[in-house]
């Protein structure tokens, strides 16, 4: 299975660079994963295709204000983005500009030492205090780089979901964005059933598939936890005729995760492509995902490729925006 199989046509005018005006007001397509199905709706009448007994998995993981801007000694400006950092291994980043080993930067009134060059534009690094601390004080949006612009003022509100609570990813989970109190509200007076996980997205989020065949690629390990009233909830739907909803694939490959090896915490490193089965996600809301992206080949693994090819081309069609602040899908 070969990654160049999983691309499409996207026109960069599809791009969302800026999220929408107002929250929610995004555009939904929704497509049956046995049909093959697709029809035109909106992401607030999510609730018009959710039943009560539902359960909607979401993830409370809170993103980092993890891109800092530093200076060398000399004045050359650089750039770092803080990643996830897993128990006691040294702290990473992702930086822009030329960097070696040794350098010291300057972030505010604190330094950086560059410890590690590791490849791959990542590197090993020491500060005198914590890199998170640094990220909260002076750090801004890590927004994705094929927005090509700077993070805004609105962007520190928008690009996190309305229910953040746990402080650390490097990216936002986000399908999660258009999501609003008030649909949250919809829902469970319709008796869907809200329940919450943490996975900190991470540095796989950042880089591209560097494999020619799909399996040999290999996934990076991203921080969960599932509270065992999310579980209990899964397990009650499941007995009774109800759906589990994921919001995102960060939720799917938790849970899938949980699934295969029974593991409610810890270190998630789960690849899901096509071929993949799943056994708890009965329904997929998700963005509109980069060509040739792990993302996608989830997404494909869900709704199978030629349906979703097939989605993403009416949705290019019909004018849908795509990627992190664009519109969204349902596969159910």
């Amino acid at each position: 299975m070969l990654v160049s199989d999983y691309n499409y046509d996207l026109p960069e005018e599809r791009i969302a660079k800026f999220p929408p005006e107002e929250r929610g007001t995004t555009r939904l397509l929704v497509l049956g994963r046995k049909t093959g199905k697709v029809s035109d709706s909106y992401y607030r009448e999510l609730d018009e295709f959710l039943q009560a007994g539902d359960v909607l998995v979401l993830n409370d993981t809170r993103v980092m204000q993890s891109r800092l801007f530093c200076e060398l000694p000399d004045g050359r400006k650089r750039e770092l983005v803080v990643l996830e950092k897993h128990g006691d291994e040294p702290q990473r980043v992702m930086y822009r500009g030329k960097l070696h080993d040794g350098d010291i930067l300057t972030v505010g009134e604190s330094r950086v030492e560059v410890k590690k060059i590791l490849g791959n534009g990542i590197a090993e690094v020491e500060s005198e205090i914590s890199l998170p601390e640094l990220a909260e004080k002076y750090g801004t949006v890590p927004l994705p780089p094929y927005l090509h612009r700077d993070a805004e003022e609105a962007d520190k509100k928008r690009y996190q979901t309305v229910w953040a609570k746990n402080m650390g990813s490097a990216a936002a989970p986000t399908a999660s964005l258009n999501m609003t109190e008030d649909l949250l509200k919809r829902l469970k007076e319709k008796g869907v059933i809200i329940k919450y996980l943490t996975l900190h997205v991470g540095l796989g989020t950042f880089l591209p598939m560097r494999t020619d065949k799909v399996e040999d690629h290999k996934m990076h390990s991203e921080w969960f936890n599932i509270p065992a009233e999310t579980i209990r909830s899964i397990k009650v739907a499941k007995s009774s005729g109800g759906r589990v909803v994921s919001l995102g694939t960060t939720v799917a490959r938790t849970l899938e995760y949980y699934a295969k090896t029974g593991k409610t915490s810890g270190e998630d490193d789960i690849f899901i492509y096509p071929g993949f089965e799943f056994q708890i996600v009965d329904a997929l809301l998700t963005n509109f995902h980069a060509p040739k992206s792990t993302v996608l080949m989830l997404a494909s693994a869900f709704a199978g490729w030629e349906n979703l090819h097939r989605a993403y081309d009416y949705a290019v069609a019909h004018g849908y925006n795509f990627l992190s602040y664009g519109d969204s899908m349902l596969i159910c």
